[in-house]
């Protein structure tokens, strides 16, 4: 199964986000993005890729204790950006250092769990929003991203805390339906702290 280590903001930051998206999904050339489904934000921790379901134990065991070795901590979406072409993002404002922190615990965790992962970057939270759609090898994006950047500068939610650590499975589009996107289960979730 497809896994990965993530936060999940809670209800009212997604409503408070949502609102903001419709905006932006108003703008012209809006449609020439894919825009992630609000069921689906997150913020990724560690990505597992395909784990077999003897690892899941272990990993289980790793994740709770990174989970209790992490204090809950506050933030909020705030503001945006966008790497490359290709993905806008929204960010954070308040202890991203904590969530970084976090990051790299569930990232050692899979580790040791035994699950071979790429190499480590260092970590950037961050909750995609929308993706340009594919390019050409000779022509960029149709879509410039700068000004769905522009339209989250001011944006920020409410403050919420950080209180546990999931464990998210990612389940593919089905093949063949154009526009159809991945569809997160969370299957485990440990409270930070404890």
């Amino acid at each position: 199964m497809r896994l990965f280590a993530a936060v999940l903001p809670p209800d009212a930051a997604v409503a408070e986000l949502a609102a903001r998206v419709e905006a932006l999904r108003a703008l012209p050339g809006a449609d020439g993005l894919r825009w992630t489904e609000r069921e689906g934000w997150h913020f990724t921790l560690a990505f597992y890729g395909e784990v077999a379901e003897e690892v899941l134990p272990e990993l289980h065991t790793r994740l709770a204790r990174a989970a209790h070795r992490h204090h809950p901590h506050e933030l909020r979406l705030a503001g945006g950006g966008r790497f490359d072409d290709r993905v806008v993002w929204v960010g954070v404002d308040g202890d991203s250092e904590a969530m970084r922190r976090l990051a790299d615990s569930a990232e050692a965790g899979g580790r040791r769990a035994g699950i071979l992962m790429d190499r480590h970057r260092p970590y950037h939270p961050h909750l995609t929003i929308a993706r340009a759609r594919t390019r050409s090898a000779h022509h960029r994006p149709t879509t410039g991203l700068a000004p769905y950047v522009d339209g989250l500068a001011d944006f920020a939610s409410q403050e919420w805390t950080v209180g546990e650590l999931s464990l998210v499975r990612s389940h593919p589009p089905d093949p063949g339906v154009p526009g159809r996107q991945p569809r997160y289960e969370a299957i485990a979730a440990w409270p930070l702290g404890h």
